[in-house]
């Protein structure tokens, strides 16, 4: 499991239309943005104390989450996705669902999972029983990507983040989501071994610092 960097910061309005002005001059596209940017839908997963929310909210050091995400509404791939934290290091694997397995996990008919050897598939099985993870919230989001090759740099700034509330039917295209409370822009940093000194001169921004927002516990807000 390959671990990776990662610098979260909170920015404004004008801040984002700053970046948007610089990162284009030196960074490349996402190819798969369209006019530069995506939607980005994820249900996550969590037990019946709220253990992922509870030890991302106090800060634990390592700690894991599920979700399955699709983008731009394209249900034709879906990925089924678990996100490490150790030691201030974060890695991320994923593997390709089905979308009738999709909708199967999220309607609670996991049978499908026994015959299946994928080993994220199979982990995720073994800790929907075990663990009884269940669907807890939809998060919804836009996404402006930024990539740049050495150092296997990807900057994002994500905004208008919104909570399904109660529906966790992923699939629905009538589920609908609220904006999640107050929940600011995100600018997200990851790279791997370094960042270039031209990325990290591009980002600088007056009086911004290294935050732990997390999309997933401001879409719990509501419950």
């Amino acid at each position: 499991m390959a671990f990776r960097h990662e610098w979260k910061h909170i920015i404004s309005l004008s801040d984002m239309v700053i970046l948007q002005g610089r990162l284009p001059a030196i960074m490349h596209p996402d190819p798969h943005a369209i006019d530069g940017k995506y939607e980005i839908r994820s249900l996550y997963f969590d037990d019946p104390t709220d253990k992922a929310l509870r030890e991302k909210l106090d800060g634990v050091n390592r700690r894991e989450k599920f979700r399955i995400r699709y983008y731009n509404g394209d249900t034709s791939l879906i990925h089924l996705e678990k996100k490490s934290k150790t030691d201030g290091l974060c890695s991320k694997l994923s593997t390709v669902l089905q979308k009738e397995g999709a909708q199967a996990i999220v309607d609670g008919d996991y049978t499908w999972m026994r015959r299946n050897t994928d080993p994220l598939i199979t982990e995720f099985y073994s800790k929907l029983l075990s663990q009884q993870l269940r669907p807890k919230t939809i998060v919804d989001y836009t996404r402006k990507p930024y990539l740049f090759p050495a150092g296997n740099v990807r900057v994002t700034i994500d905004y208008n983040i919104r909570t399904g509330l109660q529906c966790t039917d992923l699939l629905n295209p009538e589920c609908v989501t609220v904006p999640a409370g107050s929940a600011p822009i995100i600018l997200e940093i990851k790279w791997d071994a370094y960042l270039p000194d031209i990325v990290r001169d591009a980002l600088q921004l007056g009086g911004r610092s290294v935050c732990a927002f997390s999309k997933y516990a401001a879409c719990r807000i509501y419950g």
